[in-house]
């Protein structure tokens, strides 16, 4: 079995981990967009076309499902990749765990990029999954940016801010931008412990699991790790070794990256 996800940058390691460790005899194909990056900044259909970019040099490879591992680009560019692939490639978009964030009830926050943060989009799942929820949306600029960057100092200066801007005796928190999935030990950290320490709520295991159901839900899980290959910008290309910063992106070490 092989899956594709695609991502401006490494916010799709939360979710490659995740297939690793549900499937590691999956084949796996990582689509980036170094030469196009950030997508944040980029209008709508700037995102729409970078990302249609990535997944169509991911499609090429005949994967059994693509996973669109950006909440931007999900929101921008799902419909446009799913008209073009669909029904011969199954596309699994990224939405925030507000749903599940809130089903024990409030209150909630929800970091985000600044754009995403108090956006008709965000609001509008807010409103189908919490409605009646307390919820507080906290913007968090330059946090992915850091993350991508593995610039330690702007991480921890960015998570302390939105920290600061969260509201105490939160039950939940939803990281509603992948790169932040990569930092659960700094968030709680900032956040501090304690009984009414919050939980944290993502989207990488989610939609792995719904990509493989999506690829084939008959198949079995064989023994082995399966095999990496990465594409940057379209072109095939070693794993940015600024993945090593992270536990998620060293995990993919274990594969070679081939065709």
């Amino acid at each position: 079995m092989k899956i594709a996800l695609i991502d401006s940058g490494i916010g799709l390691l939360a979710a490659t981990a995740a297939l690793r460790a549900l499937r590691p005899d999956a084949d796996l194909v990582l689509s980036t967009d170094p030469d196009g990056m950030p997508w944040g900044p980029r209008t709508p259909d700037d995102v729409a076309e970078h990302a249609l970019a990535c997944a169509r040099a991911a499609a090429a490879h005949r994967p059994a499902a693509l996973i669109v591992a950006c909440n931007t680009a999900s929101v921008h560019a799902l419909d446009a990749i799913r008209a073009e692939l669909e029904p011969g490639i199954p596309v699994i978009g990224t939405v925030p765990a507000i749903k599940p964030a809130a089903a024990g009830g409030g209150p909630v926050a929800i970091w985000a990029t600044p754009a995403t943060t108090g956006s008709a989009y965000q609001r509008g799942l807010i409103r189908d999954f919490a409605d009646g929820v307390e919820v507080a949306e906290i913007p968090c600029p330059g946090l992915a940016d850091a993350v991508e960057r593995a610039d330690e100092a702007a991480v921890d200066a960015a998570v302390a801010a939105a920290a600061a801007l969260t509201p105490g005796g939160i039950r939940a928190l939803v990281l509603g931008c992948t790169h932040y999935e990569l930092l659960h030990d700094r968030i709680r950290a900032a956040l501090g412990r304690g009984p009414e320490e919050p939980a944290l709520h993502g989207s990488a295991h989610a939609v792995a699991g719904q990509a493989l159901r999506r690829a084939d839900p008959s198949a079995v899980a064989t023994t082995g790790t399966g095999s990496l290959l990465v594409l940057r910008s379209g072109r095939t290309e070693p794993l940015d070794p600024v993945v090593l910063h992270y536990p998620e992106g060293r995990t993919l070490l274990t594969a070679a990256a081939r065709v």
